[in-house]
């Protein structure tokens, strides 16, 4: 059964720093962990971002990046991407919405272990999902009020071995 919570809190663009999401990945260990977007906050352990200015270990292309790794090596993903075009344009100069998040999703399901988790963070619930090996656990809705869009946060566990 998937659990689902929902907390209130004032919208950040640094969302790893939300009491809600602190909490939530306060319950893991990131060591081979992978961040295709870290930003500046991921407890990731294999962290990349296009932007040079982020203290990442990698400055790639979000999907070359995912594709370094081989299949069912990574123990979890962080998938916290622009959630909009003009979020890619504000933060990425439009660079890193040339891609569908399908393709990220497809690399993500091959290069996660099984029983491996993949944390997504968007403004929908579709998360990784069942056709790629994955289980919904949990749903984590953080309202922000007025006229924001929720931010909706999906945790996976990875079942099977990918069925792409």
């Amino acid at each position: 059964m998937v659990q689902i919570e929902r907390h209130w809190c004032m919208p950040d663009k640094n969302t790893f720093l939300m009491k809600p999401v602190k909490t939530l990945l306060s319950k893991y260990n990131f060591n081979n962990w992978a961040d295709p977007f870290a930003g500046y906050n991921s407890p990731a352990e294999i962290t990349n971002d296009i932007n040079l200015e982020r203290p990442t270990k990698y400055h790639e292309d979000s999907l070359k990046f995912l594709e370094r790794f081989q299949p069912n090596t990574i123990d979890g993903v962080l998938f916290d991407p622009p959630y909009s075009i003009h979020q890619a344009v504000i933060c990425y100069n439009g660079n890193e919405m040339s891609k569908s998040s399908a393709l990220h999703y497809d690399q993500i399901s091959k290069i996660i272990k099984p029983g491996g988790t993949c944390i997504c963070f968007g403004w929908n619930s579709n998360g990784i999902g069942k056709t790629r090996g994955f289980q919904m656990e949990k749903i984590l809705l953080l309202a922000h009020g007025s006229s924001h869009n929720d931010t909706i946060v999906t945790v996976e566990r990875k079942i099977n071995h990918s069925l792409i």
